[in-house]
């Protein structure tokens, strides 16, 4: 019988890593996290923050504890040579609990990433640890790592054993070398110098993308005082010229009248890069973040794409390791958020060309930006980041509407007599026929034991079946409870403000415990309002698994245990044992 020293080894301690091993953690799991760097990163690289991470930071434990590093509501205007506005990002909805965009300074939010570990006994970040080795069983992984000093000197050379290893150690990932899959995508000749200064000497907040045909730039607010730069080098330029202080100061002196007087605290040149790797699974082997894609950094996808794959990955991995679900649950990963992550590469490429134009391809965009501003429908595209691929599980761990056929998902469905009724097309205000694939809503709400709280603080970090209106185990038999039980689904029952006292008194002796929440500002009933359904199955990671009709849920149920090879029997207990041998 094998044993384990941990459950899952984390390769690489960048904010992906980190946070897949909060995430496994939090749900009772044992993770590893090797680092061959000697500390963190301690230059700022990401500086946005998008809702949906601090979502998985919410569920992780860790938003408190990052939030002082944080700026909300970061508005970002693309501007031409000459000032002009072309088209202002200013989404000001919150549907998913928080402002969309967040500036945040990303060494302070690593630190807390990495400090939340040492709230887990048995999960432990190990430094000056280089994976040299991988080799998978089977049943079970054995990582190979060389442990140097201070000086880079090799210590000695041990191994990890674990049930699973996921690489998250950047783009020249060793995991996803050996994992073999091709690392698909452009790799443009495009450097870029960053330049990251202390007190701020503009002041400005928010972020300006300087589309200007001489020399493109990027300039933002960023928490604590610091204001970044990027500026564009041309292809005669050698990289080695951003040595030269009187080039930087040339670069500089159009944005403040003293460049000389600036504080840096950051100086780099890098390339934009995007590709994706050609399957993010290997067996029991899997990448994340950047080791799975690359991508520009215009729209300050990149560490949020990463934290998208570990919020996927983190449950999957539980589920398994629980005894939950299957292996084959693992397989949804890549189907799920590779095509999500190859989307946001391809927005990410084509506003790095509007950013590059020249001089006449510059006077076209900026005649047609214009235009559009002058049709709100086409300007609320671009304030309300509509532009922006959501990310939309057509396949997976999701059930379709229409047919209630489990591992396929279509927005539209034509109307059917399945099921125990017509399904009426109804299309929501984005244009949606169906919510099945994408993330479930976060308004404040209410219960008896909590006043105005955000949704997940009462559903939590695992399944939830929730009905609106009435009680969620209405229609379900005696086999859909022992299902709901064996996979701690909670049950819950939206309800208007007005109707809540009601039902906590009318629901006590359903057949289930059942959480009634008051929806107080009416979000849940607007968002149950434009589509077919009355019933929803959220998964761990808050995106809509099952969305049907309320008598069909028994039918959804059977669908959902198929798509998410989720088990019928209890899961036999895993008594952990340390692996005998040498360990690094």
């Amino acid at each position: 019988m094998t044993t384990f020293d941990t459950d899952v080894v984390v390769i690489g301690a960048g904010p992906v890593g980190l946070t897949l091993a909060n995430l496994l953690s939090v749900r009772g799991h044992r993770a590893t996290v090797l680092e061959a760097r000697h500390e963190l990163i301690d230059y700022p690289r990401g500086v946005g923050l998008d809702d949906e991470s601090i979502r998985t930071l919410h569920t992780a434990g860790l938003w408190e504890r990052v939030r002082p590093f944080t700026v909300p509501h970061h508005v970002v205007r693309l501007v031409n040579g000459t000032g002009q506005v072309l088209a202002t990002n200013n989404p000001r909805t919150q549907e998913f609990g928080y402002p969309r965009k967040h500036g945040f300074v990303q060494p302070l939010v690593d630190k807390e990433l990495a400090a939340g570990l040492d709230r887990f006994p048995d999960t432990e970040l190990r430094f000056d640890h280089k994976v040299v080795g991988l080799e998978d069983h089977g049943d079970h992984v054995i990582v190979t790592a060389e442990r140097r000093d201070a000086e880079g000197e090799l210590v000695d050379t041990g191994t990890v054993t674990a049930r699973y290893a996921v690489g998250c150690e950047g783009g020249n990932s060793f995991t996803r070398k050996w994992m073999g899959v091709d690392f698909e995508g452009k790799s443009p000749s495009t450097r870029w110098v960053v330049v990251d200064v202390a007190d701020d000497p503009i002041g400005t907040p928010s972020v300006y993308l300087g589309a200007d045909p001489r020399r493109p730039y990027v300039s933002i607010g960023l928490p604590q005082g610091i204001r970044r730069w990027e500026f564009m080098l041309h292809d005669d330029e050698p990289t080695e010229l951003c040595d030269d202080p009187a080039f930087m100061r040339s670069l500089l002196r159009r944005h403040v009248p003293d460049p000389a007087a600036l504080k840096v605290i950051n100086q780099r040149t890098f390339t934009h890069h995007g590709r994706v790797a050609s399957d993010f699974r290997k067996g029991r082997v899997f990448v994340a973040g950047d080791a799975a894609h690359l991508m520009p950094v215009w729209l300050g996808q990149g560490w949020n794409s990463g934290i998208r794959d570990a919020t996927n990955l983190a449950w999957k991995l539980s589920a398994v390791l629980a005894g939950d679900a299957s292996d084959a649950l693992l397989d949804t990963y890549t189907e799920e958020r590779r095509k999500h992550a190859s989307d946001m590469i391809d927005v990410n490429m084509a506003a790095g060309t509007i950013m590059k134009m020249g001089r006449f391809g510059g006077a076209v965009r900026d005649i047609a930006a214009s235009a559009l501003n002058l049709v709100p429908k086409w300007k609320s595209y671009f304030t309300e980041l509509r532009f922006k691929p959501m990310p939309r599980y057509a396949s997976g761990v999701v059930v379709d509407q229409a047919t209630l056929t489990p591992g396929r998902a279509h927005p539209g469905f034509k109307e059917s007599k399945r099921g125990g009724g017509v399904l009426a097309p109804f299309v929501d205000s984005a244009g949606e026929l169906s919510p099945v694939g994408l993330q479930f809503i976060q308004p404040r709400v209410n219960t008896a034991d909590a006043t105005n709280v955000l949704l997940d603080d009462v559903t939590g970090d695992w399944w939830t079946l929730a009905a609106w209106g009435t009680d969620p185990t209405a229609y379900l038999n005696e086999a859909d409870l022992k299902l709901v039980r064996r996979h701690r689904v909670k049950l819950v029952s939206f309800m208007p403000e007005t109707q809540r006292i009601w039902a906590e008194r009318e629901y006590v002796n359903a057949p289930a415990p059942v959480t009634v929440v008051g929806d107080s500002t009416g979000a849940l009933k607007d968002w149950f309002d434009v589509r077919a359904c009355g019933l929803v199955v959220l998964r761990p990671d808050h995106f809509v698994a099952v969305a049907c009709l309320t008598l069909q849920a028994p039918r959804a149920l059977t669908a959902l245990r198929k798509a998410a090879s989720l088990t019928t029997e209890p899961a036999a207990e895993q008594a952990p044992q340390p692996l005998e041998g040498t360990s690094v």
